[in-house]
Order: structure tokens, then C-alpha cells, then sequence
């Protein structure tokens, strides 16, 4: 198994809470998204590109709850994503890369 290179994102407190923003991960555009409070659980990063739209938007959708799932609905045509795994409530075959994020000394990272 193939250890994991982590990124450098950016300082926790950049990120607005209940919001994402974009971020370039080994040349993939990656959406980490700030749910809630200042734990490393609250930090959850997916692909940013929409297949269902063919756009890269996805950082900048409205993160929420459907039941029990955190989720993010996408700005053009809000299906929505599931943080923590990337599936696509909708249309599970458009589902997205989840990437393992952590935060350390108030810095968030994303594995690659």
C-alpha cells in the first residue's frame, strides 16, 4: 500500500466556516470545505469537479445536512455530494474523489 503524500492547504481559519474553497493537489482541483467548528473533523475535502454539470464549482456550494449526511449541493444544479465519501445523492454514478484531510497546528492538510 502506497503511503499517503499530504498538502499544505491552507490555515484553518482562512476558511469561512460552513464553506469551501478550491485548492490544487498534485494537479487535481480539490474542494475543502470548513463544516461547523475548529476539530479536524470538521475539515472534509472533495473533487471540485461537477460531472453533472461539466464544471469545476463544487467549492463553492452550499454545504448542509440531508438526515445524517454532511453534504455540499452543487451551484448549477444542486445534486448533492456527500463529504465524507463523494457520492452524488442524485446520480451516484457522477460521484466524486473523498480525499483524507487533517489539521495540524491550525494548518489544514489534504492527502493525495
Amino acid at each position: 500500500m502506497q503511503a499517503s503524500r499530504w498538502t499544505p492547504i491552507c490555515a484553518l481559519d482562512d476558511i469561512v466556516p460552513n464553506t469551501g474553497v478550491c485548492a490544487l493537489v498534485e494537479g487535481d482541483q480539490v474542494a475543502v470545505f470548513r463544516v461547523g467548528g475548529n476539530t479536524p473533523q470538521s475539515v472534509y475535502a472533495i473533487g471540485n469537479y461537477d460531472p453533472n454539470s461539466d464544471a469545476a464549482v463544487l467549492s463553492r456550494g452550499l454545504v448542509g445536512n440531508l438526515g445524517e449526511r454532511i453534504v455540499v449541493a452543487s451551484p448549477i444544479y444542486k445534486q448533492h455530494f456527500d463529504l465524507t465519501t463523494g457520492e452524488c445523492l442524485e446520480a451516484p454514478a457522477n460521484s466524486v474523489h473523498a480525499y483524507a484531510t487533517k489539521v495540524e497546528d491550525g494548518k489544514v492538510w489534504v492527502a493525495a
